[in-house]
C-alpha cells in the first residue's frame, strides 16, 4: 500500500499552496519538509543576531562556479524561504509572458499568456490577503477583481517621498503586500526584510496555505525529513521517494509525487536521482535540469538628507515601475524599484565596514530602496551536484541594464531633494529570488515540464516551485509561484483525481 495519494516535497510557497488546493478532495496528502517549524526566540527581532551573527542561516556550504565554498543562506523550515521574505506579492506584468528585448538579450517568453494565469493570480491574492490598490501603476496588468484589503499606509517620511517622486515625474504606487502590520508591530516595533515570522504577521506559506491545508484531516506534515533522491521504474514512473528521517533511510511511495524544494534543491534532487535508465538525472531528457538559473540583479540604494530624519518603522509600502518596460538607450526595460524594510544602524554596520556611530547616523536619515533588474536565462548558469555537494554557478546577465536603473534612480532621488544617495549591489551568493532550473515549455527537448508543471518524462511527477519559471521578470516571484501552484492543483484534480 502507498504511503499517501500525493507526496509533496517542500512546504514553501509552491508546495503549501498546492496542498491547500488539493486538501478539500479528501485524498491523502503527505508534505515532506527538510526543516522544522520556527519557534519564537529572542533572536527574532535582534538585528545583530540576524545580520551580524547569521543566527538563522543553515550551516551548509555550496560551491560557486570557481569551486569556492560559500554559505548560501537557503533557509530550511516549515514554510520555506517565505518565513523570511518581504511579503511583496506582485504579479508579473502582461509583457513578461512574451519575448521581451533587453539590453542583455531577449527573453524566451512563456508557453502561456498572462490571461491564462490571471484568474489564479486573483485567487492567490485573495488567499494571501494581499493589501493593495489599483490605478496607480501604469504597468499594472488587467485584474479580474480588486484587492480585498486597502494598501498598507505610508509612514510620514514615505508619504513625503511619494510626493517628491511625483514632483520629478514618476508614478509611485502602493506595494502589494501580504502582511498584517498591526500584528507584526505588536510583537516588536522593528523592520521587516530577513526577519523571521514567528508571530503570524506575515502572510507566508506556513501561516496561510499550509495552515489551510492542515485543517483537513487527510493532510499530514512530516517536518525534519530530508528527501535525498527519487526512484523511477523502467517505464519512467516515479516509484519512490528516498528520505532521511532522523538519520534513518526510508523509501516512501505515492501514485503522484510533487517536487517543490526550491529552484536549487529541486534541481539537485533530480540530478542526484540519476540511475541506469536516466544517467543525467530524472526529468532530464532535455538536459535542462539545473540550467537557466536566475536570481535577479539587485542593489540597495540609500537616499538621505543630513537635516531630515526618517523615523519609519515599517517603510516598505511603495514601488516605482516607470522603468519596468522602458528606460534603456533603445527603450529596453530596466527594472523595478521598491522600498526595502527600514535599514537600521545594526543592519548597516553588519553588512558594511562602517563604524556603528556612522552607521547609526546614516540609518537614522536614510530612505532605503531596492533596485531590481531581470536576470536572463542562460543554460550555462546552472545548478550541478558534485560528490554530493551542490554547485551553483550563477552567470551574470543584463548587468548593464541594472547599472542604468541604479544610475537613473540616484539622479532622480537627488533631483527630488535627497542630496546624498549611496548604492551597493547585493551579495550574489544568496539565492533569495531563485528561479529557473526546470523550465516549463511545450517542447520536451528544450524544457523540463509543461505549463501545468507536469514532467515531460514522468507522468506522475509534478514540479510547482520557482524552478519552472522560464523567465525571472523583474518582480518578486512569490505570487507567481502561488498562482502556478493553484493552477496546477486544479489541473491535477481534473486529470488525476477523476480516474
Amino acid at each position: 500500500m502507498s504511503d499517501a495519494d500525493v507526496i509533496i516535497i517542500g512546504s514553501g510557497m509552491g508546495g503549501a499552496t498546492l496542498a491547500a488546493q488539493l486538501a478539500p478532495t479528501g485524498r491523502r496528502i503527505l508534505i515532506i519538509e527538510k526543516g522544522e517549524r520556527l519557534q519564537p526566540s529572542p533572536a527574532d527581532r535582534d538585528a545583530e543576531a540576524i545580520f551580524g551573527k547569521a543566527h538563522f542561516r543553515p550551516k551548509e556550504e555550496w560551491l560557486d562556479g570557481d569551486g569556492q565554498l560559500f554559505n548560501p543562506g537557503n533557509y530550511y523550515n516549515v514554510g520555506g524561504n517565505s518565513k523570511f521574505y518581504g511579503a511583496v506579492l506582485l504579479r508579473y506584468r502582461r509583457e513578461d509572458f512574451s519575448p521581451l528585448r533587453h539590453m542583455g538579450g531577449t527573453t524566451p517568453g512563456w508557453p502561456m499568456a498572462y490571461d491564462s494565469l490571471e484568474p489564479w493570480y486573483q485567487q492567490a491574492e485573495h488567499l494571501f490577503e494581499v493589501r493593495g490598490t489599483l490605478g496607480e501603476d501604469p504597468t499594472e496588468p488587467p485584474h479580474s477583481g480588486r484587492y480585498d484589503h486597502a494598501p498598507v499606509p505610508d509612514e510620514s517620511a514615505i508619504a513625503d517621498l511619494r510626493r517628491r517622486l511625483k514632483s520629478v515625474g514618476l508614478h509611485p504606487a502602493s506595494l502589494p503586500l501580504g502582511v498584517d502590520v498591526d500584528t507584526w508591530l505588536a510583537h516588536g516595533r522593528t523592520t521587516w526584510d530577513a526577519f523571521p515570522d514567528t508571530c503570524g504577521g506575515k502572510k507566508d506559506a506556513e501561516t496561510v496555505s499550509l495552515a489551510q491545508a492542515l485543517r483537513h484531516p487527510n493532510v499530514t506534515l512530516a517536518p525534519g525529513c530530508e528527501v535525498t533522491r527519487l526512484l523511477a521504474g523502467e517505464g519512467g514512473k516515479i516509484t519512490g521517494v528516498e528520505v532521511l528521517n532522523q538519520g534513518e533511510k526510508q523509501v516512501l511511495s505515492a501514485p503522484l509525487v510533487v517536487l517543490s524544494a526550491g529552484a536549487v534543491r529541486s534541481a539537485a534532487i533530480l540530478l542526484s536521482s540519476a540511475d541506469e535508465h536516466h544517467p543525467q538525472g530524472l526529468a532530464n531528457r532535455s538536459d535542462q535540469v539545473g540550467r537557466n538559473f536566475m536570481n535577479h540583479n539587485c542593489s540597495a540604494v540609500l537616499a538621505l538628507h543630513p537635516f531630515r530624519r526618517n523615523p519609519s518603522v515599517y517603510q516598505k509600502t511603495l514601488l516605482v515601475n516607470d522603468f519596468y518596460l522602458t528606460g534603456g538607450p533603445k527603450g529596453e526595460p530596466l527594472g523595478n524599484i521598491q522600498l526595502l524594510g527600514k535599514i537600521t544602524g545594526p543592519i548597516l554596520a553588519a553588512s558594511s565596514p562602517l563604524p556603528r556611530p556612522l552607521a547609526n547616523w546614516i540609518a537614522d536619515r536614510s530612505i532605503d530602496l531596492y533596485a531590481m533588474s531581470e536576470d536572463l536565462p542562460n543554460p550555462e548558469s546552472r545548478v550541478q551536484v558534485r560528490n554530493g555537494r551542490i554547485v551553483l554557478d550563477w552567470k551574470r546577465s543584463n548587468w548593464e541594464a541594472h547599472l542604468a536603473l541604479v544610475d537613473k534612480l540616484k539622479r532622480l532621488l537627488r533631483k527630488a531633494g535627497y542630496p546624498v544617495v549611496l548604492s551597493r549591489a547585493f551579495d550574489r551568493r544568496t539565492p533569495s529570488h531563485q528561479c529557473g532550473t526546470a523550465r516549463m515549455g511545450a517542447d520536451p527537448m528544450t524544457s523540463v515540464v509543461d505549463s501545468f508543471g507536469r514532467s515531460h518524462d514522468h507522468r506522475n511527477l509534478f514540479i510547482v516551485d520557482a524552478s519552472i519559471l522560464p523567465t525571472s521578470a523583474a518582480v518578486n516571484p512569490a505570487l507567481t509561484i502561488a498562482a502556478l501552484a493553484l493552477r496546477s492543483g486544479k489541473h491535477i484534480i481534473e486529470t488525476e483525481f477523476t480516474q
